[in-house]
């Protein structure tokens, strides 16, 4: 895998190869390259430990550092994941949330290392993008769920 010219850095605990081989299996387009081992002792490891691994999320290229515990993943940074219908939204949302991971609201969710997911219908985005009483309708659906209930947002714009 080249090393991209802008990659995401994401900071795991200790268990950054474990995350991108699940998120290597869970998303399409998505791979596991390069695994860098510590060649010393490090403040959160010891020489041998992985340090990094490289790997791509659906196509965006990112860098995991097992940095230790001293930072936590938080709502600031999230994967989007466009969905095209119900079944691809409860196929990446069950994944990531019956594998240790957190529900939240309006398609949010947090994987088991406290990344945060949001699972967003196409349907969705394109509501809220239409503007007007259709992306209010929509957008006030969306505000009473979890997981995002496609049929209930196309109902929404419908009015």
């Amino acid at each position: 895998m080249a090393m991209a010219k802008n990659t995401i850095c994401l900071w795991y605990d200790r268990d950054a190869e474990e995350a991108a081989r699940f998120y290597a299996k869970v998303f399409p387009d998505s791979s596991v390259g390069t695994v860098c081992r510590a060649p010393a002792d490090f403040p959160s490891g010891k020489a041998g430990d992985v340090l990094t691994v490289e790997f791509t999320v659906a196509g965006v290229p990112c860098m995991g550092l097992n940095g230790g515990p001293a930072f936590a993943p938080d709502e600031a940074f999230s994967f989007q994941i466009s969905t095209e219908d119900q079944a691809e939204t409860d196929r990446y949302w069950n994944a990531i949330v019956e594998n240790g991971g957190q529900e939240s609201a309006c398609g949010w969710c947090k994987d088991r290392w406290g990344i945060s997911w949001q699972i967003t219908p196409r349907v969705l985005m394109e509501a809220l993008a239409a503007g007007g009483d259709e992306a209010r309708r929509a957008f006030a659906a969306m505000m009473e769920m979890g997981k995002i209930d496609v049929a209930k947002i196309e109902a929404a714009r419908r009015g």
